[in-house]
């Protein structure tokens, strides 16, 4: 996978799936700018890497940081959307409203508002990629997990919608659901389809990036990654 030339404004670059998702981009040649709410560049040594401090839980803080991006990179083109978290062990009878505000914060408010940004951006320079991470109770939802299922059902609603709004330029949309069984994972990246360019013919694409991980000492490690070309 060559990413060189590209600009990729990962959230949730630190930590977990974050760390791994950062470095496979910077791998495959692309300038990342990774955002946390405390990051520092020092975290990824190399050259293609940018850290910014941000939370993304207002509006405004997702403006602010995607005119930042734009002015020191030029493009954007891909938002790779990891932030998220996890609430459960409650029925939703039990559920405070600070779990529910915390998990749309976290996993449909954040990814809302920094695609809302994004959009013109990409718009402007005829087109781009928007990868966000959902899970597989926002279709399969369990019990005691009533607060997360409901954040992340609303992140994909959220990003078909957004298909549906900007089909007149080059923009992709992609959602990564998990699945784990017995300290063992699958995560698949399925593409979604591709809109009708400004010039030129429709295309249609489907493809799969997947990651398969197994419970280790320092949490989900990353076994095997299995990806298909990103950019083309």
């Amino acid at each position: 996978m060559n990413l060189h030339g590209k600009v990729a404004l990962i959230t949730g670059a630190k930590g977990g799936l974050g760390n791994f998702v950062t470095e496979a981009f910077l791998a495959a040649g692309a300038r990342v700018v990774g955002v946390s709410r405390s990051i520092q560049a020092s975290e990824f040594p190399h050259a293609g890497f940018t850290a910014i401090a941000a939370d993304l839980v207002t509006g405004e803080a997702a403006r602010k940081l995607v005119e930042d991006v734009a002015a020191r990179c030029g493009r954007i083109d891909a938002l790779v959307h990891v932030m998220g978290g996890f609430a459960g062990g409650k029925s939703v009878a039990e559920t405070d409203d600070a779990t529910l505000e915390k998990m749309l914060d976290l996993n449909y408010r954040s990814a809302f508002f920094v695609a809302r940004a994004v959009l013109p951006q990409m718009r402007r320079q005829g087109g781009g990629r928007i990868l966000a991470v959902a899970s597989r109770q926002a279709v399969e939802p369990g019990a005691m997990v009533g607060a997360y299922s409901a954040s992340k059902a609303a992140l994909e609603d959220r990003l078909y919608s957004y298909f549906n709004q900007y089909e007149s330029f080059r923009a992709y949309y992609h959602v990564l659901q998990t699945s784990t069984e017995n300290e063992r994972g699958v995560a698949l990246v399925e593409l979604q389809i591709e809109a009708t360019p400004r010039s030129g013919p429709s295309r249609r694409r489907e493809g799969q990036v997947r990651f398969e991980f197994a419970a280790g000492k320092n949490g989900w490690q990353i076994v095997n990654f299995t990806p298909r070309d990103f950019f083309q």
